[in-house]
């Protein structure tokens, strides 16, 4: 099995000290009957729109017919962008259409509450990207509201050197382990038919 990951610097794991990111724990905890080829793709900075327009000539020569899995990872970018919650939803909404006409299975996992993104227009985008996927019957896995007020995760923004291009902040290490965490409790097993853990 394959599984691309779409996004932006939060897939890549900009700003963690071990360089696994989120995406590099979910892969780590899961067990798979045999190990899948994953491949992130990610662009720093990258909004919505940009990556509508650039993520199917970049998974499409690295997928099999029937074997392929796609995250789509949502950062904040939108929101310093000036994208509308309309745009945002519309762009999430072309890359889910597109990809079940390829018969690539989604899984979404929605921004976090970085510091220094407006936590309303965040907000938003987070409750525009789970209104398309559950229209969709696309998993979506909410990080901005269960991090919202966990002590751990604003202590980990607090310290965090990381920013984006625009100033917001990126997780370190205790913050990628959070969104990982939920992602691998939201339903990642399932979608992604790795063994269920102890």
């Amino acid at each position: 099995m394959r599984i691309c990951v779409i996004g932006d610097e939060l897939v890549a794991g900009v700003g963690d000290p071990r360089g696994l990111g989120w995406v590099g724990r979910v892969i780590g905890r899961s067990s798979f009957p045999e190990p899948p080829v994953v491949l992130s793709l990610a662009m720093p900075g990258e909004t919505t729109g940009e990556l509508s327009s650039r993520w199917e000539r970049e998974v499409a020569p690295r997928t099999r017919p029937g074997d392929t899995r796609l995250v789509v990872g949502i950062g904040a970018a939108d929101v310093p962008a000036g994208l509308s919650t309309p745009r945002t939803r519309l762009n999430l909404a072309n890359i889910i259409d597109r990809a079940a006409t390829l018969k690539l299975p989604c899984l979404v996992v929605g921004p976090p509450p970085l510091a220094g993104a407006d936590r309303r227009a965040l907000e938003a985008v987070s409750r525009a990207c789970a209104e398309v996927c559950e229209r969709r019957h696309v998993p979506f896995v909410d990080t901005l509201r269960p991090l919202a007020s966990h002590d751990q995760w604003a202590e980990d923004m607090a310290a965090s050197p990381a920013r984006t291009e625009r100033g917001i902040a990126l997780p370190g290490q205790a913050g990628y382990a959070l969104m990982a965490w939920l992602v691998l409790h939201e339903g990642w097993d399932e979608w992604s038919g790795a063994e269920p853990r102890a």
